[in-house]
């Protein structure tokens, strides 16, 4: 290849969402509780639990929403305090204090994933944890789910990257008791925007449904839990995050082509990976024991690389034509956690600091074919060894 692939455009909509889509632009009928009974969020909610293995899910207006909806759901007191790490995207952080909650940010080591000696140091003084697999990297969920299980404190799985992942043989997003998932443009599954989220717990996904905004007896037409809607009818605010039928007609094709867009992206990830391996400057971490990534993008540590050498690689693969993005490498990147001030008294966490100052973001769709990957390898172990010769000489 002479020309670097586009990384940024999505996959085609599969066809089978345009006579839907066709049908309620006719009818008009975009709002989930209009028809009298299988809606098209509805059918989606049925379909994406079946495929989870779950009892439940609540198709809403984005992860965040989710997030936000689940631990309103968990009834939790104001000015609760939510453990989360401290890599992740700024929106989870957003969530917790939109639920009147306080986040607390737990350390993040250079495989990405959640240093546990600080999480279970940090555990006893909170009432929740949001555990984010992050850019689909699963942190030891074993362990976590021990700890805070011992500690009788809920986990809710932000699995917004995460769709399709597998742990030890349990597709994430169904460890903890809710999962979160995001259907917006850069995921796996692409309506633009939108979410949803998975639980067991009939009460809780309840409370979720009469805030997402089932007002009066809508909740009828989301699932036969009779008894917990009646429970919490006009006990709890309507927050009005509901999904509408044209975004469930774009997503519901595409969960058929989950499986596809897991295993090439997968493979496609590990061929990159061993390349950028085989780099002196180039590490990939590898997935723990038991996981198996469904990844879009790749991340990678800079080795051995002063501050003005970063800043050369990201010019040198820029020139090569593939963007580098490192996640603290700039005054506004929603992953870095400096950048939520937002968050009263926002700690300092120097793992995690020193991670993301050297920790690197590619996107790399499941479409890519094996030239347009290995294009993506060349340019980036290329990028290396140019910052790094500039520096020697």
């Amino acid at each position: 290849m002479t020309q670097a692939p586009n990384v940024y455009d999505a996959e085609p909509i599969p066809e089978a969402a345009r006579a839907e889509i066709d049908r309620l632009l006719q009818s008009g009928d975009l709002f989930r509780y209009t028809a009298p009974q299988d809606a098209p969020v509805a059918l989606l909610e049925r379909e994406f639990a079946e495929m989870m293995g779950s009892r439940y899910a609540l198709a809403v207006s984005s992860c965040s929403a989710a997030l936000f909806l689940s631990l309103k759901a968990l009834n939790l007191p104001k000015g609760a305090r939510v453990l989360l790490p401290g890599f992740t995207f700024a929106a989870v952080p957003s969530a917790v204090v939109h639920a009147d909650c306080q986040p607390v940010l737990a350390e993040v080591g250079p495989n990405f994933r959640v240093d546990l000696a600080d999480f279970a140091a940090k555990l006893p003084d909170v009432d929740a944890v949001i555990i984010s697999h992050m850019r689909g990297h699963t942190s030891d969920m074993d362990a976590i789910m021990a700890l805070c299980d011992a500690a009788n404190i809920p986990v809710i799985e932000d699995a917004a990257h995460s769709l399709g992942t597998v742990w030890k043989g349990r597709k994430v997003g169904t460890i903890g008791k809710i999962g979160c998932f995001s259907f917006q443009s850069y995921k796996l599954v692409n309506a633009g925007e939108g979410g949803i989220l998975i639980t067991d717990d009939a009460d809780l996904v309840a409370r979720a449904v009469i805030m997402s905004g089932a007002y009066e007896h809508n909740w009828k037409k989301n699932m036969g839990l009779a008894e917990s809607f009646v429970k919490w009818q006009n006990m709890l605010p309507l927050y009005n995050m509901r999904m509408q039928n044209l975004s469930a007609a774009v997503i519901r094709p595409q969960l058929g082509e989950v499986a596809r867009r897991v295993r090439d992206g997968r493979a496609g990830h590990d061929r990159v990976a061993a390349a950028l391996n085989l780099s002196t400057w180039l590490d990939v971490p590898p997935p723990l024991e038991g996981e198996q990534r469904a990844p879009d993008s790749i991340q990678f540590n800079l080795v051995d690389m002063s501050d003005e050498d970063v800043a050369r690689f990201t010019e040198a693969a820029a020139a090569r034509g593939v963007k580098v993005q490192v996640f603290g490498m700039s005054d506004d990147n929603a992953r870095a956690f400096w950048n939520w001030r937002f968050i009263e008294g926002l700690p300092e966490l120097p793992q995690t600091r020193a991670m993301l100052m050297r920790a690197c973001d590619v996107r790399l769709p499941a479409r890519l074919t094996e030239d347009e990957l290995d294009y993506i390898s060349s340019a980036l172990v290329g990028a290396a060894e140019a910052a790094k010769g500039a520096a020697a000489a």
